[in-house]
């Protein structure tokens, strides 16, 4: 019985650096996902011990293929398969990123009183 061939940006959405197949094909078209410093197809077909440079929209990664995923699976099931291999200063970059990042949106039940606790204020205040 012959081998499953796995292409690429398959792989890179099975295991979940791509929300969908589409945005994984378009990085390769695009030469953000590299193997030995090369862009490579979206097509191409992925091998055990493969390494692979990616840069996402958040971050850049480096990772070793350890395991063939066909179809998209659960975050834990998925990090099995491959081998985090970004350097150190580039994870600190992202948490550093991460800690400083702000939305400005308000944290819930903190800030402006809901409308029953706006009333019951009132109600309150009226007294005095």
């Amino acid at each position: 019985m012959e081998k499953e061939k796995l292409r690429l940006d398959k792989y890179l959405w099975a295991i979940r650096l791509f929300k969908t197949r589409s945005a994984a094909s378009t990085a390769c078209e695009k030469g953000r996902v590299k193997m030995n410093g090369e862009s490579v197809k979206a097509s191409r077909v992925v091998k055990l011990s493969d390494v692979y440079e990616i840069k996402t929209e958040e971050k850049k990664w480096t990772i070793k293929v350890l395991g063939l995923l066909p179809k998209r699976v659960q975050y834990k099931e998925a990090v099995a398969c491959y081998e985090d291999l970004t350097p150190p200063e580039e994870q600190e970059r992202i948490a550093f990123q991460a800690a400083s990042f702000y939305s400005g949106k308000r944290l819930s039940k903190i800030g402006r009183p809901t409308k029953k606790e706006r009333r019951d204020l009132d109600d309150f205040t009226e007294d005095f």
